[in-house]
């Protein structure tokens, strides 16, 4: 079997393996992988972390088909095609007790301690996979999880209709966020990033305005807009230190900050930015993956349902379908910014 196996920082590499998955558990689901996805938080443990174990198949943003179920699955058989929740919870904690499953104390995904999707086959328990609509394809259903985080993270604001949103940072979580901003019934959603491609891509899928912050601070151009006041709910998904300060002054009083970034770095708040977290008594959210109770959660019944209707445009998002063979020297390229990359997606089928 091919499989990317992260060994190193920056040590990933295109293997054939004899570690195929085998049923084990009774309710043990195998699938063949049509399509898997390069998240952010692959690239960082790629090139920042290292693995949690050496040599693990990495990978959790995918979509496939099931080849075999274990014999206590019902619902499922060979042939359905289906995409995969790949987060474990231990279901004991008192997080998971109070069914806060996000929160759990030995969260995990496939990827880290768990054989990924970057293979041709991967394995998870039936509860773990999603099911797809005829009008879902296995491009689509390959951004399922990362949507899933996003609107995860939505569900903690209290984003009315007619409200308005920043979003700071147009990759993939943050065009995602654009697009789940207008689902929640917002009026006006700003997208900000230094990028004159991506501001592009997320006026394309629903950003009524775009803000390039590369001449001007985005604080200075987004009053301007919004006549000095802010905006309802900013959204940070650059997870830059630099804009993880800097989102807290575009929000107006009383306003929300969820952060979906993950910068991996220390942040250092000036008084100005800080002080805007007091004098305007923001309420700040973290939120974390994407699953909640029951499991795996409304954020991927949510999901599911806007993609089947086309009011989820991941399709303008994806840049590049390769060969999984080409894993090791994409990321690289990625990591050392050859050229330019939006949604990478990579087809264990070609070989």
């Amino acid at each position: 079997m091919r499989a990317l196996n992260l060994y190193g920082i920056q040590d990933l590499r295109s293997e054939d393996t004899s570690r195929e998955p085998v049923i084990e558990n009774p309710d043990d689901v195998i699938v063949k992988v049509k399509a898997v996805g390069i998240c952010g938080s692959d690239l960082s443990r790629y090139k920042k972390l290292g693995p949690y174990v050496e040599g693990m198949t990495f990978g959790h943003e995918f979509s496939g088909v099931v080849v075999e179920a274990g014999p206590e699955v019902g619902g499922l058989q060979a042939g359905d095609r289906v995409a995969g929740c790949p987060t474990f919870y231990c279901g004991k904690c008192e997080s998971c007790r109070k069914g806060e499953l996000s929160r759990c104390e030995k969260l995990t995904v496939i990827g880290a301690r768990h054989p990924g999707a970057y293979a041709e086959y991967v394995k998870l328990p039936a509860e773990n996979i999603i099911p797809l609509p005829d009008e879902v394809d296995f491009d689509t259903a390959a951004m399922i999880e990362p949507s899933a985080v996003v609107v995860h993270g939505m569900y903690r604001t209290s984003l009315q209709p007619g409200g308005s949103v920043a979003v700071m940072g147009c990759g993939n979580i943050g065009l995602l966020a654009v697009q789940w901003a207008k689902i929640f019934g917002a009026e006006t959603v700003f997208a900000i990033d230094i990028d004159d491609d991506k501001l592009g891509t997320a006026r394309e899928v629903g950003a009524d305005v775009v803000i390039n912050s590369s001449g001007a601070p985005a604080y200075d151009q987004l009053m301007g807009c919004t006549g000095g006041k802010g905006v309802d709910v900013v959204v940070e998904s650059a997870g830059s230190p630099v804009t993880s300060a800097q989102v807290f002054a575009l929000a107006k009083k009383g306003g929300e900050v969820v952060f979906m970034g993950i910068p991996y770095a220390d942040v250092n708040i000036g008084r100005f930015y800080f002080e805007k977290i007091v004098r305007s008594e923001l309420t700040v959210l973290g939120s974390w993956n994407a699953i909640s109770a029951p499991f795996p959660g409304k954020e991927w019944d949510a999901t599911v349902h806007h993609m089947a209707r086309g009011q989820l445009d991941v399709k303008s998002m994806i840049t590049h379908r390769l060969n999984l063979r080409e894993g090791p020297d994409v990321f690289d390229r990625i990591v050392n910014r050859d050229g330019s990359f939006g949604k990478v997606l990579f087809y264990p089928e070609l070989g």
